[in-house]
């Protein structure tokens, strides 16, 4: 159990700390990337790999309005 809260918590904070690779948005922290963005990509689909899960994290936080975990976490690093 304790490594899988070790693997969340290194999830969140690698998530933390991406930026969009490419794109309209290129730099932006996934998490502050717009609403309407990131639900384009949940109905068109996600790319493919650590991004595109990412990405759909990103979506579910949202949906949550849990963004803020995530910006707590950047700050610290």
């Amino acid at each position: 159990m304790e490594n899988s809260n070790v693997e969340n918590q290194k999830i969140l904070i690698d998530l933390a700390k991406m930026k969009m690779p490419f794109g309209k948005y290129k730099g932006r922290f996934l998490i502050d990337l717009p609403e309407h963005y990131v639900v384009w990509y949940h109905n068109k689909g996600f790319p493919k790999g650590k991004l595109g899960q990412q990405l759909e994290l990103v979506y579910e936080l949202k949906l949550n309005g849990l963004e803020d975990i995530i910006r707590k976490i950047r700050r610290k690093f």
